[in-house]
């Protein structure tokens, strides 16, 4: 009876993961769908599939947008916020988990409150600053602000990682005549590498799909984003939508690309880190 109850409880799972999957991934096909056909095909039937594949849209796409030097400018700046986070947050996260600092808890559970608060509230002021400091259509301000975003979640998540370190791996280090800073980068570090490939697929696929700070201050036909210049495609009284398809397509692409690369280490990843906080 509980074999039968086990195995029925197995089949409404995988029925459940399976309608999930064809939900999440529904948008997906329609829109590789849809980057074959005319304009007009889509606006007739979005369902249907084309009736000659437009491979043009792709060329045209790739033209129009400046793909290549879109998805350059988005190289640039999602890589630099990933470095950003990586280094900055894994040093902040090992002091919070190994100093005993007054307060340090409640310093961690300002970093999760952080998370909560809109960017609209500061962009403003923030711009303002920038504009002053003449920082605006610069990358690497721009990535620093990124930083400043996702820092709060990735400290708060590489804590847990540091935390489930035993502390007498280090204090053997310590006894054998390594340096706190040798200890760090040496010993520990290493062991948290799933969480800083966590955070990194984590703030870089946001990173990669922000277009709020994007627009704002990347303002410069040469440093715009691919995510702006595809927002720029749609015209105000018709668009080609396979061609807008088609930039979407190559857009997404590297994304879920190296989300697929790197999903097993992400997920054990993620696994790992909730196991102590």
């Amino acid at each position: 009876m509980n074999h039968a109850i086990s195995r029925g409880t197995l089949t409404i799972t995988y029925v459940i993961l399976a309608l999930g999957a064809v939900v999440a991934l529904f948008p997906l096909a329609l829109m590789v769908v849809s980057a074959l056909k005319t304009s007009a095909e889509i606006v007739a039937d979005p369902l249907s599939l084309p009736h000659v594949p437009q491979w043009i849209n792709f060329a045209r796409a790739w033209r129009d947008a400046e793909m290549a030097r879109s998805l350059l400018n988005s190289v640039k700046v999602t890589g630099l916020t990933v470095v950003l986070i990586c280094a900055t947050g894994s040093m902040a996260a090992y002091a919070l988990a190994r100093q005993k600092v007054r307060g340090s808890r409640w310093i961690a559970v300002y970093f999760l409150a952080t998370t909560t608060l809109p960017i609209q509230l500061y962009l403003f002021p923030l711009y303002f600053g920038f504009a002053k400091l003449n920082l605006v259509d610069s990358i690497f301000a721009t990535s620093l602000i990124y930083t400043a975003i996702y820092s709060p979640f990735s400290i708060f998540l590489l804590r847990t990682y540091f935390l489930a370190i035993p502390v007498e791996i280090e204090e053997a280090a310590i006894m054998d005549g390594a340096t706190r800073w040798q200890v760090f980068s040496r010993v520990t570090l290493p062991l948290v590498s799933p969480g800083l490939l966590t955070v990194a697929v984590i703030a870089g696929m946001n990173t990669w799909n922000e277009f709020l700070i994007s627009t704002t201050f990347l303002q410069g036909h040469a440093v715009q984003t691919a995510v702006v210049r595809f927002y720029s495609m749609g015209g105000q009284y018709s668009s080609d939508w396979g061609e807008i398809m088609a930039a979407a397509l190559i857009i997404v692409a590297p994304m879920v690309a190296f989300f697929l690369v790197m999903q097993r280490r992400f997920i054990e990843g993620m696994a790992s880190g909730s196991v102590k906080g």
